[in-house]
């Protein structure tokens, strides 16, 4: 047996290390770039749900003489502050009718999003989106006693 070639052992001492912190790595970029996004995205779900529901009860509950508009406008403000998406925030409000605040009618609020996505550059918006849109609606029904203004 002395004419076969012997196999020289190598050393693996640490190499162990290093390949739970590259695999690590690989794993750990991903993940954590997932977080980022989905906490942002719900950020923004709870900015468009709160702006909708707020600024159609602001609007409803407007007493004469007081611009609704203006009052809705102001309540989802406050709501797109509070998630700091307010640069991306829109409002749109509907009636059923005319006009918007006679008795048992329905304002219907629509808020939406543009939520970013974070570290994309600007360069790479052809080929990837760089914000994801979140809206939510909400119907609110004026005051069956509510008297004209």
């Amino acid at each position: 047996m002395t004419g076969l070639p012997t196999r020289r052992r190598r050393d693996e001492n640490g190499s162990a290390v290093v390949e739970f912190v590259m695999l690590g790595v690989v794993l750990l970029l991903p993940l954590v770039y997932l977080v980022l996004m989905l906490g942002r995205v719900q950020a923004g779900a709870y900015a468009v749900s709160q702006a909708s529901r707020e600024a159609g009860r602001a609007y409803v509950t407007t007493d004469a003489g007081q611009d609704a508009n203006g009052r809705a406008r102001a309540a989802a403000r406050i709501s797109f502050l509070d998630q700091h998406v307010e640069d991306t925030g829109r409002l749109t409000i509907a009636c059923d009718g005319t006009p918007c605040l006679r008795a048992d009618g329905r304002v219907e609020t629509t808020a939406t999003v543009q939520v970013p996505l974070p570290f994309v550059p600007a360069f790479l918006g052809d080929v990837l989106p760089l914000s994801v849109p979140v809206s939510a609606s909400h119907v609110s029904t004026v005051d069956r006693f509510r008297v004209l203004p």
